[in-house]
């Protein structure tokens, strides 16, 4: 059994990767193809990250399907008319078979900008709270930054976790091999909550 799990947290660890890798060059070819425009909803920039996503050789390879809005439905849902409507949803699902193993990893994504505090407060309220209170599960967090600076907005963010006295979960840049703007915050149960920032306004950046 304990042999079984360490097989299972190498998969989901390696997908994971795998995830990151699709979403990260999903936007570097953006930022190629510079079709992403900075008054776009995150929808559409989600939706245009995730054509990127389907076109990479690499999805196939690692046997990945994708798809965005998917609904994550909930044991304790009452089944009654109208239900699915009130299921919560994600941005993007990302999801392998390997053998007897399946995974999903979600990614949700907000639109930022550095002067906006309430877009700053929905990323914590509609972002940050829904992987801590578990409604989203298996996932990260992506912020679009379509106005501004990207490393003030991330402080921005902060200070509003620290004025919220949250001071403990505020985001850490941290290295990565694959984007230079990951962040991590920690939560309560030991909970390490990822965040990419994608700076939209390189696209347009003269």
């Amino acid at each position: 059994m304990g042999l079984n799990k360490v097989i299972v947290a190498s998969f989901k660890r390696g997908f994971e990767d795998k995830c990151f890798q699709l979403i990260t060059e999903s936007y570097a070819k953006a930022l190629e193809t510079k079709v992403i425009q900075l008054n776009w909803d995150e929808n559409d920039i989600t939706s245009e990250l995730h054509t990127h996503i389907n076109q990479n050789p690499l999805r196939l390879k690692w046997s990945i399907v994708t798809n965005v809005e998917q609904h994550l439905p909930k044991n304790n849902t009452k089944k009654e008319k109208g239900f699915a409507a009130k299921l919560p949803r994600i941005d993007l699902r990302l999801v392998t078979i390997n053998s007897d193993l399946e995974y999903e990893y979600h990614m949700e994504a907000k639109n930022l900008k550095e002067t906006d505090s309430g877009l700053k407060r929905r990323y914590i309220e509609t972002g940050i709270n829904n992987f801590v209170s578990h409604k989203y599960e298996n996932g990260c967090l992506i912020g679009y930054v379509v106005e501004g600076d990207l490393v003030k907005t991330v402080e921005g963010v902060n200070k509003l976790l620290i004025k919220d006295k949250r001071a403990s979960e505020c985001l850490h840049s941290k290295p990565h091999n694959l984007h230079y703007a990951y962040y991590e915050t920690e939560h309560i149960n030991n909970f390490t909550l990822k965040h990419f920032m994608f700076d939209i306004t390189q696209l347009h950046s003269a």
